[in-house]
């Protein structure tokens, strides 16, 4: 292929604005499904009304929410189109109303359910990105572009905020819901230990099963302080004879060896007298009831929380994760009997991007908690004062429009991050389009962290080897390569989990097979 090829070739790639085209998809798809996903998540807003006696109980039911295109509000009240231009201009936030349907619902246990109000209102304004589907100058031609003051060649990808340009940065983390195996870098060799981020609704609980000196296995998990016995905590999920809990861990008979040292040294032999030793350690000094309770509360809310699935039996759940903490034990063992090398945390197939759609929907999702909290507020207030209950009068739609306007202008995210929206850099067009294709690392730039700063060969093809800066951010601030494209859609799985099923694959959480294949296949 001579220059010429690859030039036209080159051309044809990059003629569809392919630059940021990773922030439009992500941003797009967040606007179409990601807000629905995150309201269908709240469902409804609980109140205290009907805690009193003679008081029926009164909640708020959540239904279709929409986007419409960014329009600005005049002096005389009138509402017209905005676009990107003006909004530099007047220094005035690029965003468009979001209405939502809510309903008021009253009713108790022996009288029916009432709706007393239910209309779709405006609950606040969404930032829209310049250039995505709700862009009121996506799909111009280039002389409609320059009538109305835009550069036709700007890629943008990115937000206007009270006049100032502002671009998310992709950011980069571990992968969530996999298991990974390595030393204790503490005790070197002698500890091993195999850990998860499991993440469900924005929630990310780091769950860890370790494998200490004496050969023991402890597991630690949110809401629990210090670590709790291995065989203790799956007797507790359902897993109750020893041989369930070794056939469940490995047949090898190495492994199996080294849970028989296990159980030799467990504390308890009943489901019910592990969750009785657990609700001790999570509730100490409380009643036994109130132990057991909190337990309870504690294994189905923060152990594992990805493998909740809708619909699935409470019992069935516990029993997943119960076998996702054998193969957590599993991986130790295969790390101290040297079956495995210790993973990778800088290899790339442990790796996932947040781009712009991801970080809005953990934006979203804190702002509409918020928005619930103050609707629950007003209801409450205006039941005391005997007024009528209505959908229009309990909505504060700047509520949700502080909380999404404010991160972005200031680029201090939930979760404590910072810097995660910046200024646009105009020093000239590659400027710009640098900073669209920029990724970020969590890691702390006071640290030496010369692993991760390191050019990895997974990164080859991925990210750029040269374009980094110098100094401090040095290798944890990155750039993709010219012709990368990010895959987007595959977090949920349920496709790839329906697959396997109808190839015979068993045992798949909320999944039945269609047709079994047979076991040549």
């Amino acid at each position: 292929m001579n220059t010429q090829d690859r030039r036209a070739i080159s051309r044809e790639y990059f003629a569809k604005e392919r630059l940021a085209e990773h922030h439009f998809r992500s941003f797009n798809a967040f606007l179409d499904r990601g807000m629905q996903q995150v309201v269908d998540e709240k469902e409804t807003i609980e109140t205290d009304i009907g805690d009193k006696e003679g008081q029926e109980p009164v909640w708020v039911e959540l239904g279709d929410v929409r986007v419409v295109t960014p329009r600005v509000r005049e002096a005389d009240g009138s509402e017209e189109l905005l676009y990107p231009q003006e909004a530099r201009l007047r220094n005035i936030t690029y965003s468009a109303p979001v209405f939502m349907e809510l309903a008021i619902v009253r009713g108790g246990e022996e009288e029916p359910e009432e709706v007393v109000d239910r209309t779709e209102t405006k609950i606040g304004r969404m930032p829209i990105m310049v250039g995505s589907n709700k862009c009121n100058i996506a799909g111009f031609t280039e002389n409609e572009l320059i009538d109305i003051g835009e550069d036709p060649a700007d890629p943008g990808g990115y937000f206007c905020v009270n006049g100032s340009e502002r671009v998310l940065m992709t950011s980069e983390d571990l992968a969530p819901n996999k298991i990974l195996a390595e030393y204790d870098t503490k005790y070197g060799d002698e500890v091993q230990v195999a850990k998860t981020f499991s993440q469900r609704r924005g929630y990310r609980a780091l769950v860890l099963c370790e494998r200490t000196r004496d050969g023991l296995l402890e597991v630690s998990f949110p809401s629990v302080s210090g670590s709790i016995d291995f065989v203790t905590l799956v007797r507790a999920l359902g897993l109750e004879s020893d041989e369930e809990i070794v056939h469940r861990v490995s047949e090898d008979p190495e492994i199996v060896k080294f849970m028989l040292e296990n159980l030799e040294e467990a504390e308890v032999q009943t489901t019910e007298e592990a969750i009785e030793t657990l609700g001790q350690r999570v509730a100490s000094g409380q009643g036994k009831n109130y132990q057991l309770k909190r337990a309870n509360y504690v294994i189905d809310r923060y152990l594992l929380p990805h493998l909740h699935e809708e619909g699935v039996d409470e019992e069935e759940v516990r029993i997943n994760k119960a076998f996702y903490l054998c193969r957590m034990a599993e991986a130790c063992f295969e790390l101290a009997l040297e079956r495995r090398e210790a993973d990778d945390k800088d290899h790339y197939a442990n790796k996932r991007l947040k781009v712009s759609g991801d970080l809005m929907t953990d934006l979203f999702r804190t702002a509409l908690n918020k928005l619930a909290r103050d609707v629950k507020y007003q209801l409450e207030r205006a039941n005391m004062r005997n007024r009528q209950l209505s959908v229009s009068t309990v909505v504060r739609s700047d509520v949700l429009t502080e909380r999404l306007e404010h991160p972005i202008a200031t680029g201090n995210w939930v979760g404590g991050r910072s810097g995660v929206s910046q200024l646009v850099d105009r020093t000239d067009f590659m400027g710009v389009l640098s900073h669209l294709r920029r990724l970020r690392s969590p890691l702390s730039r006071s640290q030496p962290h010369f692993e991760a700063r390191d050019l990895h060969a997974t990164q080859w093809g991925r990210i750029c080897p040269s374009e980094t800066p110098e100094g401090p951010n040095c290798g944890l601030v990155k750039n993709f390569a010219q012709a990368m494209e990010l895959s987007q859609d595959i977090a949920d799985g349920q496709e790839l989990k329906q697959e396997l099923a109808d190839m015979g694959v068993q045992g798949i959480p909320g999944i039945e097979s269609i047709e079994q294949q047979p076991a040549d296949d």
